[in-house]
């Protein structure tokens, strides 16, 4: 019963979802692409068996990398099918696997959509990374039979709080999941408490993810048109963070130090471009054609899918989302690439790798954005210390590795069917 009234509010919410993907098309016109797939109508056929892979987004997409270079290692006569909700996450997805698997919108959780896409595809098993849970879709694929597993999972206590408004429901999609694989102790307990069962704890994908040496070699490109300048790059930043990052920089401006910033998003370029004007700063973009110049000021990464080569520019790193109560973005790939990290306070969505990485020196938590432009300050003249923390930020993303094999392992044996449900 509580999964039929779902499903009617559902069809009560889609001409809401319909206007706004329109809404969303006015910034990005790929909203207004691939509608036939959101309502399970494809025009392709599923050739060969098929894993299902299901990443929301581009966080969920590039943790899902490590474990689809195994999955496809292990078994290559299946092809992947990679379903996401954003065009954002779909654009990652074409950057690192090209067309190396198929790739589609996952579509709306109606029963019938649910069923045609079920009936095209035909997943011998499916994957949900992180916490993504459709209740009609796990329903449908335990009534068929199709193991469904959430892996890399991960529940903030914030997350945890909004499902268990909805506790008959979480109850019953988790409990229909063949498997959870949780990153932490912690994520497991709140998984556990709000329904899941067989959960394991396996550690983060995303600490398996390295830098790709084609993106440390443009980094090492982007370096040589900065020259002898430090930089400070603030990366993956939310809205509302960059105008507190230009006002702690005009109040506490670094000499002949460049600024980069990267929206998380790239839809809000044009907005960022704004804010460094109304600061009367000296703006360049990644996409000009011509090389960085002295006087530049703030450097605009317009780009997607180079995030690694940013940070291989850099010279200190913070991590965006975490001045504003967002939960924060992944600090992960700057230690990858031994940089020093700086965050600010809001970390929920990586608090274990966040509390661990401050533990390991390998990062440093800040209050504000002029705490952030001090520390960075600090790092920034004083080499030893610099050098230092790059040191201990690879020592920590080394550490950290394992969680795809472990993954791995833990999918056979939930197929084999060795598990206590």
């Amino acid at each position: 019963m509580t999964r039929r009234l779902y499903t009617l509010l559902l069809w009560l919410l889609l001409p809401w979802a319909l206007l706004h993907l329109l809404w969303r098309s006015r910034r990005q016109t790929e909203y207004l692409r691939h509608w036939d797939e959101r309502f399970a109508h494809y025009t392709r056929p599923a050739n060969r068996p098929v894993i299902w892979i299901h990443a929301v987004s581009v966080g969920e997409t590039r943790a899902a990398q490590p474990l689809i270079k195994a999955l496809r290692e292990k078994y290559p006569a299946h092809r992947i099918l990679l379903t996401q909700t954003t065009p954002t996450g779909r654009q990652t997805g074409i950057e690192l696997f090209g067309d190396t698997v198929e790739r589609i919108y996952l579509a709306y959780d109606f029963p019938g959509t649910v069923k045609r896409f079920l009936d095209h595809w035909r997943p011998e098993f499916g994957l949900i990374m992180e916490t993504e849970l459709w209740p009609n879709v796990i329903a449908e694929c335990k009534a068929r039979r199709v193991p469904l597993m959430l892996v890399n999972g991960r529940l903030s206590e914030k997350s945890a709080r909004r499902y268990a408004c909805f506790a008959a429901l979480t109850h019953e999609a988790l409990n229909n999941l063949a498997g959870v694989a949780a990153q932490t102790d912690s994520d497991a307990r709140r998984l556990a408490a709000l329904g899941a069962q067989n959960v394991a704890v396996l550690g983060n994908l995303k600490f398996d993810i390295m830098p790709p040496p084609g993106q440390l070699e443009l980094g090492a490109s982007f370096r040589q048109m900065i020259g002898t300048r430090c930089v400070l790059l603030c990366a993956s930043t939310r809205e509302g963070e960059e105008a507190l990052i230009l006002d702690a920089w005009m109040r506490s401006p670094l000499p002949d130090v460049l600024l980069v910033i990267v929206p998380r998003h790239p839809q809000r370029v044009e907005d960022v471009a704004g804010l460094v004007g109304m600061h009367r700063l000296k703006l360049q973009r990644r996409s000009s054609d011509h090389g960085i110049e002295a006087d530049t000021q703030v450097w605009l990464g317009d780009s997607m899918g180079e995030m690694f080569a940013y940070y291989a520019a850099c010279d200190v790193a913070f991590v965006g989302g975490s001045l504003i109560d967002h939960g924060g973005q992944n600090l992960i790939e700057p230690c990858a690439v031994g940089r020093p990290v700086l965050i600010g306070p809001s970390t929920f969505n990586f608090a274990r790798a966040a509390d661990d990485a401050v533990a390991a020196r390998a990062c440093r938590r800040v209050g504000n954005a002029d705490e952030m432009i001090a520390a960075a300050a600090t790092l920034l003249e004083n080499t030893q210390l610099r050098k230092q923390m790059e040191q201990n930020a690879l020592a920590f993303a080394g550490a950290h590795r394992g969680a795809t094999a472990r993954t791995m392992e833990w999918i056979a044996t939930i197929l084999q069917g060795n598990h206590p449900r």
